[in-house]
């Protein structure tokens, strides 16, 4: 059988045209995506100093209750958590010894996410560190808590 189709060349790669659509095609999604991933970073250092809030709550909550067992609810007294002796304030942690509850690796001012300066966490890489932070105060007397307090205005 003769056949009288007439063999076709090879492609042999893409045509200008295509190459042209692809990229208008790429540049249309990366403008609908980009402003979506712009905000980001500034909602990750807000979720990074809400977290280490209710970090500092739960430690200082869970040091009370080791504080109330071991009847270490005076004005001045110690508790033992993990070997390490932590000073308590009406069975709170104090300002200068909440930092030893919490992850060596997230409060660390050379490499950590956050420095603390006596009770004072400022989020390391914040665009204004004094408005970017947590205020961890200790209980002032036996009726009342200690509390942790945000801002991340400067986040």
């Amino acid at each position: 059988m003769i056949s009288f189709v007439k063999p076709s060349a090879a492609q042999r790669g893409f045509t200008l045209i295509e190459l042209v659509v692809v990229i208008v095609i790429l540049g249309i999604l990366a403008a609908f995506a980009v402003p979506k991933f712009m905000g980001l970073e500034k909602q990750a250092r807000i979720a990074s100093v809400s977290a280490l809030e209710g970090t500092l709550r739960s430690a200082a909550t869970m040091a009370y209750g080791i504080a109330l067992a071991t009847g270490q609810t005076a004005a001045t007294g110690s508790i033992t958590v993990n070997a390490v002796a932590v000073p308590v304030a009406f069975g709170y942690p104090t300002a200068a010894s909440i930092g030893t509850l919490v992850d060596p690796s997230i409060i660390n001012a050379a490499a950590g996410r956050f420095t603390n300066t006596n009770g004072v966490f400022t989020l390391n890489g914040a665009t204004t560190t004094a408005q970017c932070k947590v205020t961890y105060t200790a209980a002032r007397n036996a009726n009342t808590p200690a509390t942790a307090a945000s801002v991340t205005n400067g986040c």
